[in-house]
């Protein structure tokens, strides 16, 4: 795929793939978008939306959707009832993919100090530009909109900072926090803002998704869809980072009778090299997933004990993750051990 890219590289960027403000399209989330289009036509808005789900399922284009409309009908009474379609040609348009839009401020994890890359978190430096966004008057009276992506990446200090704007902020001005994790948000943030929860895209919106940002997807495997949980991000890193083989080959591993260890080196050796960062992400988010997932049917069948023990278990891999990450510890060993843990608590 070949296309203009426009807006900033943010820390997620995938090669060949536009960013969400560069989205023409929505895809799913159809009841949600009209709902939010109703509720700023009638007056009924609320200043501040997390929208929470699961990673790479539209949030953060449906943040930019409703900003364009917000932006492109300054008199909510004679705006559209629905989001429409917006027109890439436009000044607008590309004045928000470029973030140079003077009403909208977009918010993510900022250039690393030194070097190539981007810090761990949203920061407090970053979440201080908002009150001197705010202090400047819209130029033609509109709202003013704060994107916030992803709002539970801030640091302490950001969520505080960013609590303090959420109390009284300005009329006209909208917060919108795409959030992949609610857990992770301070209550007293969450209590401020109005939650929208938006699920994984069905199959077929997932592969209309593909397919619109990634040409030459018309093939697809049958399981893509769930192997991906709804999310375009993890289907187009499946196809084009071999995540799906790496996702099939775990489960084989920490399903079978016994924990094959020359199959759980193989996978290290996929996954560990110094050329696939992102498969040894993929791989970490698959087996914290599958760890998740197994807390969570714990839950549900009522078994209280097993729960706690699973979710013990969860919140350990995810830490291992992050140590290995902050430590740079050996890739292929963290590889084996954490598939020897999770074959271990069958």
């Amino acid at each position: 795929m070949s296309f203009e890219r426009i807006a900033p590289e943010q820390y997620d960027s995938i090669p060949e793939v536009p960013e969400p403000v560069e989205h023409a399209e929505l895809f799913g989330h159809v009841g949600e978008a009209d709902e939010l289009a109703r509720a700023y036509r009638t007056g009924k808005f609320h200043h501040a939306l997390i929208l929470s789900g699961t990673r790479g399922i539209g949030k953060a284009t449906l943040a930019f959707r409703l900003a364009h409309h917000l932006l492109a009908n300054p008199r909510p009474a004679e705006a559209p009832s629905t989001l429409a379609r917006p027109d890439t040609a436009s000044t607008l348009f590309r004045l928000m993919a470029q973030g140079a839009h003077p009403s909208l401020l977009h918010l993510t994890r900022p250039a690393a100090d030194r070097g190539a890359g981007f810090k761990s978190a949203v920061t407090v430096d970053e979440i201080r530009r908002v009150g001197r966004f705010l202090s400047m008057t819209s130029h033609d009276g509109g709202y003013r909109v704060v994107i916030v992506d992803a709002a539970d990446d801030m640091n302490r200090n950001a969520a505080n900072a960013l609590l303090k704007s959420l109390e009284e902020p300005p009329p006209r001005t909208l917060f919108l926090l795409v959030v992949h994790s609610i857990g992770r948000m301070l209550p007293t943030i969450r209590s401020r803002c109005q939650l929208l929860k938006l699920k994984p895209l069905a199959s077929d919106d997932l592969l209309a998704a593909l397919r619109a940002v990634s040409p030459g997807s018309e093939e697809v495997p049958d399981d893509l869809a769930a192997k991906a949980s709804g999310s375009v991000r993890e289907a187009l890193l499946m196809t084009q980072f071999g995540g799906l083989d790496i996702a099939n080959a775990v489960d084989v591993v920490v399903s079978g009778g016994r924990f094959d260890v020359a199959a759980a080196y193989r996978i290290a050796d996929a996954v560990g090299g110094r050329d696939s960062t992102v498969q040894f992400r993929l791989f970490n988010e698959h087996v914290a997933g599958i760890a998740e997932a197994r807390a969570q049917a714990a839950g549900r069948a009522g078994d209280a004990e097993l729960a706690a023990r699973l979710a013990d278990q969860w919140f350990g891999v995810r830490q291992r993750i992050v140590d290995t990450d902050t430590y740079n510890l050996d890739k292929r060993q963290h590889v084996v051990g954490l598939l020897g843990q999770l074959c271990a608590a069958r």
